[in-house]
Protein backbone atom coordinates (compact mmCIF):
# COMPACT_ATOMS: atom_id res chain seq x y z
CA UNK A 1 0.00 0.00 0.00
CA UNK A 2 1.02 3.80 -0.83
CA UNK A 3 -0.04 6.42 1.91
CA UNK A 4 -0.13 10.12 0.27
CA UNK A 5 -0.65 13.03 2.62
CA UNK A 6 -0.72 16.70 1.19
CA UNK A 7 0.48 19.98 2.41
CA UNK A 8 0.70 23.27 1.60
CA UNK A 9 -2.89 24.60 1.16
CA UNK A 10 -4.29 28.16 2.56
CA UNK A 11 -5.80 31.14 1.65
CA UNK A 12 -4.09 33.70 -0.93
CA UNK A 13 -5.51 36.81 -2.41
CA UNK A 14 -5.68 36.61 -6.08
CA UNK A 15 -2.47 36.87 -7.80
CA UNK A 16 -0.80 35.38 -5.09
CA UNK A 17 1.11 31.93 -4.89
CA UNK A 18 1.24 28.68 -3.39
CA UNK A 19 3.05 25.58 -2.79
CA UNK A 20 1.55 22.23 -2.48
CA UNK A 21 3.48 19.06 -1.37
CA UNK A 22 2.50 15.48 -1.37
CA UNK A 23 4.69 12.80 1.06
CA UNK A 24 4.31 9.13 -0.08
CA UNK A 25 4.81 6.60 2.36
CA UNK A 26 4.44 2.65 1.80
CA UNK A 27 5.50 0.82 -1.09
CA UNK A 28 6.94 3.41 -3.01
CA UNK A 29 8.42 1.37 -5.34
CA UNK A 30 5.26 0.75 -7.21
CA UNK A 31 4.99 4.31 -8.05
CA UNK A 32 5.42 5.30 -11.12
CA UNK A 33 3.62 8.76 -12.30
CA UNK A 34 2.57 11.15 -9.98
CA UNK A 35 -0.19 13.76 -10.80
CA UNK A 36 -2.23 16.62 -8.96
CA UNK A 37 -5.62 16.60 -9.37
CA UNK A 38 -8.58 19.47 -7.95
CA UNK A 39 -12.45 19.27 -7.21
CA UNK A 40 -14.69 22.79 -6.69
CA UNK A 41 -18.06 23.03 -5.45
CA UNK A 42 -20.69 21.27 -6.90
CA UNK A 43 -17.92 20.12 -9.97
CA UNK A 44 -16.41 17.41 -10.66
CA UNK A 45 -13.16 16.58 -9.77
CA UNK A 46 -10.68 17.17 -12.62
CA UNK A 47 -7.00 16.98 -13.43
CA UNK A 48 -4.39 19.61 -13.00
CA UNK A 49 -0.64 18.03 -13.75
CA UNK A 50 1.08 15.04 -13.58
CA UNK A 51 4.52 14.14 -13.87
CA UNK A 52 6.11 10.12 -14.31
CA UNK A 53 9.21 8.84 -12.22
CA UNK A 54 11.72 10.19 -13.98
CA UNK A 55 10.07 14.02 -14.29
CA UNK A 56 11.17 14.46 -17.77
CA UNK A 57 8.07 15.45 -19.18
CA UNK A 58 5.03 17.11 -17.39
CA UNK A 59 1.60 17.40 -18.37
CA UNK A 60 -0.29 19.69 -17.38
CA UNK A 61 -4.34 20.90 -17.84
CA UNK A 62 -4.87 23.54 -20.41
CA UNK A 63 -6.22 25.94 -17.62
CA UNK A 64 -2.69 25.81 -14.89
CA UNK A 65 -0.41 26.16 -18.21
CA UNK A 66 2.49 28.51 -17.55
CA UNK A 67 1.30 29.55 -13.78
CA UNK A 68 1.46 25.57 -12.35
CA UNK A 69 4.52 23.81 -12.40
CA UNK A 70 4.93 19.82 -11.23
CA UNK A 71 7.76 18.94 -9.43
CA UNK A 72 8.96 15.91 -8.25
CA UNK A 73 12.33 14.56 -5.43
CA UNK A 74 12.17 11.03 -5.78
CA UNK A 75 14.44 11.24 -2.85
CA UNK A 76 12.67 12.54 -0.81
CA UNK A 77 9.35 10.43 -2.09
CA UNK A 78 7.82 13.81 -2.59
CA UNK A 79 5.83 16.09 -5.72
CA UNK A 80 4.87 19.62 -5.44
CA UNK A 81 3.01 21.65 -6.95
CA UNK A 82 3.71 25.57 -7.36
CA UNK A 83 1.23 27.37 -8.02
CA UNK A 84 1.45 31.26 -9.01
CA UNK A 85 -0.95 34.06 -10.57
CA UNK A 86 -3.95 32.19 -8.47
CA UNK A 87 -7.24 33.11 -9.62
CA UNK A 88 -10.72 32.74 -8.24
CA UNK A 89 -11.54 29.70 -10.11
CA UNK A 90 -8.46 27.74 -8.75
CA UNK A 91 -10.61 27.63 -5.98
CA UNK A 92 -10.64 24.14 -5.15
CA UNK A 93 -9.80 20.51 -3.08
CA UNK A 94 -6.36 19.52 -4.54
CA UNK A 95 -5.52 16.12 -4.39
CA UNK A 96 -2.72 14.20 -4.56
CA UNK A 97 -2.42 11.03 -6.82
CA UNK A 98 -0.22 8.45 -7.57
CA UNK A 99 -0.04 5.17 -9.76
CA UNK A 100 2.39 2.31 -10.88
CA UNK A 101 1.25 2.89 -14.70
CA UNK A 102 2.07 5.84 -16.82
CA UNK A 103 0.78 9.26 -16.43
CA UNK A 104 -2.96 9.63 -17.37
CA UNK A 105 -5.53 12.95 -16.77
CA UNK A 106 -8.32 10.37 -15.74
CA UNK A 107 -9.29 9.57 -11.89
CA UNK A 108 -9.92 5.74 -12.44
CA UNK A 109 -5.87 5.20 -13.70
CA UNK A 110 -5.00 6.02 -10.14
CA UNK A 111 -4.53 3.87 -7.80
CA UNK A 112 -3.99 5.39 -4.87
CA UNK A 113 -5.15 9.12 -3.23
CA UNK A 114 -4.44 11.31 -0.41
CA UNK A 115 -6.79 13.49 1.89
CA UNK A 116 -6.34 16.72 -0.08
CA UNK A 117 -5.73 20.08 0.70
CA UNK A 118 -8.00 23.26 0.34
CA UNK A 119 -7.21 26.24 -1.51
CA UNK A 120 -8.96 29.26 -1.44
CA UNK A 121 -8.15 32.21 -3.88
CA UNK A 122 -10.28 35.55 -2.76
CA UNK A 123 -10.55 38.11 -5.13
Amino acid sequence: QVQLVESGGGLVQAGGSLRLSCAASGRTSSIYAMGWFRQAPGKEREFVAAISRIGVTPHYADSVKGRFTISRDNTKNTVYLQMNSLKPEDTAVYYCAATGGGWRPHIQDYDYWGQGTQVTVSS
